[in-house]
């Protein structure tokens, strides 16, 4: 029964780690252009210089997408998942 137990375990600390490689890579950033007809999106992520040329997703809409927009996407390889719009921050309000 024991070593049931640890094989079990074994399997699910696998399955695990596996799920975690293959994971979406959050990024926050500026949208430098936009490719709609081709499905490309050039993306610059915060505190770097470099652009990356992403292909988007069917499931993310390129006809809303803005050159400048500053925006959240989850990119898988060179393959971007999906795409959302990061809220501007309100002007400080006081003294």
């Amino acid at each position: 029964m024991r070593k049931i137990a640890v094989g079990f375990a074994v399997i699910i600390l696998v399955v695990s780690l596996v799920s975690l490689v293959y994971a979406a890579d959050m990024k926050k950033g500026t949208i430098k252009g936009v490719d709609a007809k081709a499905g490309t999106v050039v993306f610059c992520a915060e505190g770097t210089t470099t652009d990356m040329t992403l292909k988007a997703d069917k499931a993310v809409d390129l006809s809303k997408v803005k050159i400048g927009d500053k925006v959240e996407v989850s990119v898988e390889k060179d393959m971007m998942k999906t795409m959302k719009a990061v809220a501007k921050p309100k002007a400080a309000v006081g003294c």
